[in-house]
């Protein structure tokens, strides 16, 4: 099939990349004009994990191309997906703006039957309003339809969701459209998870349900982990324990400083203003939200309350930046908020990050100080704080550690060490819902 991807982000071109990997012809479309030159180039704008090696062979077996014009881009293709931006507003609603403006210029460029797909995460009655822009500028006569199909996919493993999901949601009533979403997904669907199809409105609301499921099971535990500190629990414990229960599984049960990302805190957002809009108080997103603000700043108080309120002069190396390991994305990162919070405090903060660095440096500027690796980083530091949970921060050299710290105190945001071990180090060790190692 020929296949245009309007918007490279994350989504679209992880989404434009996967598709041309079981040989569609993917013409993804971007307004940035460097962008799109980087891309051309066969530079990925985006740190992604497998993503590089698809992305270069099917540049090279001329598969996957780029370009400025939407014109050009869409010419000749039968699908296409609309993966663009949809930050909250102010008062936490999706802007549409992105979504309809590109439905108006696709409306008004196609002569023949196209389908046209919104790929972002977009609120109940997208569908609609996108039909609705369409049906403003589209030539009489022309065919369309238009469909939603949310996507699933997490950043670290995105590809390997995309190649191999467990779920592709559908959201159609146009037969002609079902035919080709149906061809289009059958590659990646062999092994029998299904192609769910559905109307449009519930496969919009399928996407935020799911995200916000998700992190009501996060800010659940965080809450659990609170408890715990207070009566003298494990979280870690009480997690398996409730993890090997089939009804509640064992996944984002773990504890930490808060859920962050492209996803949850928008999509919990918008879902919880959908419900506004329609005269529904939906409580348990509104304790969502309120609890995970909270959490993140569970470290730095566990800091003030240590250095009994006095941060001035103090210096903190911290381990992690983005919101998650194998990515490079830092926005709602709880990280950030750290920082904040430190350097308010009169505090100077260094950092070391394999991946977010250099978008933090284009966020903070000089705000903060970065470092090469994981042990310069803690140079002259008063105590290491633990934010990301990267696979090379499980297993440190703790003798190490120890000797280019001015004292032996972490703060892990992460429970990443076995609280023996380091009691038997020495360290004073303060983790997330377990006991404080003095």
């Amino acid at each position: 099939m020929k296949i245009a991807v309007v918007g490279t982000g994350y989504v679209g071109l992880v989404t434009g990349t996967c598709l041309a990997e079981t040989g569609n012809e993917v013409t993804c479309v971007d307004i940035n004009e460097k962008k799109v030159a980087m891309m051309k180039a066969g530079q990925l704008p985006i740190y992604e994990p497998g993503l590089e090696q698809l992305f270069h062979r099917n540049i090279a077996q001329g598969r996957l191309t780029f370009t400025n014009s939407l014109a050009e881009g869409i010419a000749e293709a039968q699908i296409i997906f609309l993966a663009l931006p949809t930050p909250p507003g102010g008062d936490g609603a999706a802007d549409l703006s992105y979504v309809l403006g590109a439905a108006g210029d696709i409306a008004k460029l196609i002569t023949d039957y196209k389908v046209i797909v919104t790929k972002s995460t977009v609120p109940v009655g997208t569908a609609d309003k996108v039909t609705a822009a369409m049906q403003q500028h589209a030539k009489e006569g022309v065919e369309y339809a238009v469909v939603s199909n949310p996507e699933f996919l997490r950043e670290g493993v995105a590809v390997e969701d995309f190649m191999k999901p467990d779920r592709v949601v559908v959201g159609t009533t146009d037969e002609r459209a079902r035919k080709l979403m149906a061809e289009l997904y059958g590659p990646y669907v062999r092994q029998g998870n299904p192609i769910i199809f559905m109307d449009e409105r519930s496969s919009e609301l399928t996407k935020y349900a799911a995200n916000s499921f998700l992190a009501t099971k996060i800010s659940f535990m965080n809450e659990i982990a609170n408890l715990c500190e207070l009566v003298g629990a494990d979280v870690d414990m009480v997690r398996k324990g409730i993890g090997a229960d089939e009804r509640i599984g064992k996944r984002f049960l773990f504890a930490g400083i808060g859920y962050g990302g492209s996803c949850f805190p928008k999509d919990v957002q918008a879902l919880a203003k959908s419900a506004e809009e329609n005269s529904y108080d939906f409580k348990i997103l509104n304790s969502v939200m309120e609890v995970n603000e909270i959490q993140k700043n569970v470290l730095t108080e566990k800091v003030k309350r240590y250095y009994k309120g006095d941060l001035k002069g103090k210096h903190f190396a911290l381990w992690g930046l983005a919101f998650k390991p194998e990515t490079d994305d830092i926005r709602e990162a709880p990280a950030l908020y750290i920082i904040d919070a430190l350097v308010e405090a009169g505090a100077t903060v260094s950092a070391f990050d394999p991946e977010g660095m250099n978008n933090v440096k284009a966020l903070l500027g000089d705000k903060i100080t970065y470092a090469e690796n994981q042990y310069d980083v803690l140079k002259d530091a008063d105590a290491l704080l633990i934010v990301t949970e990267w696979s090379l921060f499980r297993t440190p050299d703790l003798e190490r550690v120890e000797s280019l710290l001015k004292a032996k105190v972490i703060f892990d945001g992460r429970n990443l060490y076995d609280l023996d071990k380091m009691i038997d180090r020495g360290f004073y060790y303060n983790s997330i819902g377990r006991k404080e190692i003095k």
